[in-house]
Order: C-alpha cells, then structure tokens, then sequence
C-alpha cells in the first residue's frame, strides 16, 4: 500500500472513533429534529480525521495508546466542527463538505445554536478524561483546548475585521500570523501537543510541536486558499471563488494588493 493511502487510511480510521464517540454523547432525549440530530449528522457529512489522527498518533509515537487520547480526539473533532458552523455563518457561505451549509439549509438561529451545542458537548468528553488520566493530566489538557480555542476565535476576529474594514496594506507576515491564530494551533498543534502530553505525562517538551505545527498548519490553509480558487467544486466541496466573493484576504490576494498601483486597486 502507498505512503499516502495508508495516511488515509489511518485517519479514516481516526475519524470513525471520534464520529463514534461524538454519537455516544448525544442525549437520549430531544430536542432531537432541530438540535440533537443535527449535532450528530454535520460530522457524518465528512472531513479528513486530521485532528482526531494527530492526537491519537502522537499519543500512540510517544507510548500511548487510544483508550487514553480518544476522549481529547473526540472534543478536538467536535470543536472543529463548531468552529466550521459558525464560520460558514460568518462566511455566508453556501456549501461545506459537497452539501448545503447547515445555516442555508436550516436558517441562521438554528445553525447558530447547532454550533454552540457542539461546543458545550465537546467539554464532555474532557470531563471524562479524569478517572483515566487523573486531576493534573486532565487538567493540562484542560489548559491545552482553553489556548486553542482562545487562539482560534482570536485569528477568525483578525480575518473578519480585515474584510470588515476593507484593509489592503496587509503583509505576508500579517496573513501567516492569522493563520497561525485562526488555524495552525487547533488543526496541527495543539492536536499533538494534547497526544504527547497524555502519553508522556507531561514528560516531554511540548513547545517542540509548535514550529512543527506552524509549517504544516499554514501549508494546509494556503492549499485550502488555493482550492478555492482553482479546485474542483466537486472534490472541494465548497463553491469555488467563496474566498473572493467574501473579501477574504488570502496570501494571493495580498500580494495583489502589494503590487498593484493605486489605479488597479
């Protein structure tokens, strides 16, 4: 088998517990049409098991195992599918994962609360962390989704302000430290970094994932950007152009701004 199919494989693998576990949380009782099904049906819709894959591997390369990474697996996926929620909302976009976003398909109160339910479900599975990792470990972990969540909305606020006051004389550096914010500590770095911590005990320098995280996270975002201008609707998923339409300022538009004259702009 191929490097890269074995890789998918893998995080498909991934992906299937957290999905599996993300289901296990939903309560037995309602609401269930416009809140609970919905919690569980968005992440069934797709996605590329990455955080889930990152936390548990690091885990497993550092001695662990699942059973000890899979509840932070299953938080770290459902933060991430809040975060595309509500940033389809901020976005006005149209399309995620090949299917209507939850907001043009169930309205904007709706998608809204959707969003905020996976967030508040997601410290579930943390809580459960405790009579298997103990009260220090569980609360490093604790500390460890408090940052990336704190670094996540903190880069999506720098995104949107820049396209809500029409800002042009941004630098490479201002997009990758937004992108730093916005996507690398949530999607690369604090994935391994929660997988080390919970198989060493804090044993091992985490800082050493950051500069590892940083260079995979953005090479991830700038792809992502050039998907979206270049890819095919049908394996990306999301309308073609969306970045554009919405003002958003990726690393190609950037460079427009800094070589074009005052006429072009």
């Amino acid at each position: 088998m191929a490097g890269f199919e074995l890789v998918e494989r893998y995080l498909s693998e991934c992906q299937e517990l957290a999905l599996a576990g993300i289901l296990a949380l939903l309560p037995a009782g309602g609401p269930r049409r416009h809140l609970y099904d919905l919690v569980g049906s968005y992440p069934q819709r797709g996605g590329k098991g990455l955080r889930p894959g990152l936390c548990i591997g690091t885990c497993r390369a550092f001695g662990g195992n699942t059973r000890s990474a899979l509840n932070s697996a299953i938080a770290l996926e459902l933060f991430h599918n809040a975060f595309l929620v509500h940033d389809d909302v901020e976005d006005g976009s149209e399309y995620r994962r090949g299917l209507p976003t939850l907001h043009a398909e169930h309205g904007l109160a709706i998608a809204v609360n959707v969003g905020d339910a996976m967030n508040v479900l997601s410290i579930r599975p943390l809580m459960q962390n405790l009579p298997l990792l103990g009260p220090e470990l569980t609360w490093r972990v604790f500390a460890e989704i408090e940052h990336m969540v704190r670094q996540s909305v903190e880069g999506q606020a720098m995104e949107l302000g820049w396209v809500r006051d029409n800002q042009c004389d941004l630098s490479e550096d201002d997009y990758l430290r937004m992108t730093l914010k916005k996507t690398c500590w949530y999607t690369c770095i604090h994935p391994c970094r929660i997988g080390a911590l919970i198989a060493t005990a804090g044993g091992c320098d985490l800082d050493g994932f950051n500069r590892f995280g940083y260079y995979m996270g953005a090479a991830f975002q700038i792809q992502d950007d050039l998907l979206n201008l270049t890819g095919d609707r049908a394996k990306y998923g999301k309308e073609i152009g969306g970045d554009i339409w919405e003002g958003k300022r990726t690393l190609m538009l950037i460079h427009v701004f800094n070589h074009a004259s005052p006429a072009e702009k």
